[in-house]
């Protein structure tokens, strides 16, 4: 392999792994009331009217609309209360003219009623009379068959992550299971002899492994199933065992930190053995993450990300977490984000695309964009980030007071 990148864009960068990955959404079929957040794989149309009665929106009396026109404070309609209606129930009164049943939130409307005045609106003459003091207009207070969604109309669409009021709407269906993606595994393997797991004290030249369980929690927030696959030596035969056994076990591999140029950084080269087509990048113009590792092996996606985690956040977001969404097969959802003011100057190199690190701060009725400046093997630089925004690839930097795009962690 050559020692120097051959840096792409961020964009050549998808187009070449579009180009040799074609993604299969692998399917399994779960309860809905277990179905948050996955990825939905069918189409789901309604199999009934929803409500399939006439039901009532407020707490009032079920009457013939015009009975009530022209009725008011001062000159009332007088209504003769002939029963009430009873939750959960097929009502079994049929009103005539001049009469007036009692009903709740959600009850039946009953045979021959055609509105529900509010209880506020009315006023109790005796146990069998009220008085109407507002006119109501026929279907008012009232949801009707099929108001909510019709027989046979599409409810959900496959793609789509399923949140919880998405649950509740399915389960009104009665539709207690459905199918959904599954979550793809993504082995996980960090490289290095001076890295140690997060238990175990560091000696001097030694850090914890922080990556292995950052990049894992952004799977799951992806949509994928992380598989820790440890911690890898400075070795070529051992990184190579570990790389070919985390991979046969998963449907994707990310290696943290080995991807910079370096006699010490093998990882390419590894990488490039585990298959055909082999590496397609390595190098990406994004700072920070351009000692970047894309490559497609045996049908399999393979990235080796930078070892600082400024790095190693920025690049999976950017290309670890769209690919996930590829193989889930989800529609892309737009990412959280918010409009400031940019609180100072925030200089970049033309040529590549920055991303820098912010906080953001309440300042009168403006909210600012606070840069948080950081070496990229900083972790504490991310903590105390609540987001980031892009400065485009010839841009030059970004003047303050600018107003920003904050995209949120």
């Amino acid at each position: 392999m050559s020692e120097f990148f051959t840096v792409r864009t961020p964009a050549e960068a998808h187009g070449l792994l579009h180009q040799h990955f074609a993604a299969t959404v692998r399917t399994e079929h779960i309860a809905t009331a277990d179905a948050l957040d996955r990825v939905l794989a069918q189409t789901i149309t309604s199999p009934q009217d929803l409500p399939n009665f006439v039901r009532s929106t407020v707490d009032g009396y079920a009457v013939n609309a015009a009975d009530t026109y022209g009725a008011s404070p001062g000159l009332p309609a007088w209504l003769t209360v002939v029963g009430e209606v009873p939750m959960g129930q097929s009502s079994t009164i049929e009103l005539h003219i001049g009469d007036a049943a009692l009903v709740h939130t959600g009850g039946m409307l009953p045979l021959g009623a055609t509105a529900v005045v509010m209880v506020e609106n009315t006023q109790m003459v005796d146990a069998q009379s009220i008085e109407v003091l507002k006119p109501v207009a026929a279907g008012e207070n009232l949801v009707q068959i099929g108001e909510d969604v019709r027989t046979g109309e599409p409810v959900l669409a496959p793609g789509r992550a399923i949140r919880p009021q998405d649950i509740g709407a399915l389960l009104a269906l009665g539709i207690t299971e459905i199918t959904v993606a599954q979550p793809p595994r993504v082995a996980i393997l960090s490289t290095g002899d001076e890295v140690v797991p997060p238990a175990q004290a560091p000696q001097p030249g030694q850090v914890r492994d922080i990556n292995s369980y950052t990049l894992a929690a952004l799977t799951r927030r992806a949509g994928g199933e992380p598989i820790l696959g440890g911690i890898a030596p400075d070795d070529r035969a051992a990184l190579d065992e570990m790389a070919r056994q985390a991979l046969a076990q998963a449907d994707m591999l990310v290696l943290s930190a080995g991807s910079s140029v370096s006699y010490r950084d093998m990882s390419v080269e590894i990488i490039d053995g585990l298959g055909q087509p082999g590496v397609l990048v390595h190098g990406v113009s994004v700072r920070p993450g351009k000692p970047t590792i894309v490559a497609v092996c045996n049908g399999k996606p393979v990235f080796g990300l930078p070892g600082n985690p400024v790095s190693a956040m920025v690049i999976f977001d950017l290309l670890v977490a769209p690919t996930i969404q590829q193989m889930l097969g989800a529609l892309t959802a737009p990412q959280k984000q918010v409009q400031a003011r940019l609180a100072r100057n925030v200089a970049s190199a033309a040529g590549r695309e920055d991303y820098v690190q912010v906080r953001l701060e309440q300042r009168e009725n403006e909210l600012w964009a606070v840069p948080v400046f950081g070496k990229s093997n900083l972790i504490y630089t991310l903590v105390h980030a609540q987001g980031c925004i892009k400065i485009p690839l010839d841009a030059g930097g970004i003047y303050e007071n600018e107003w920003v795009t904050v995209f949120l962690y």
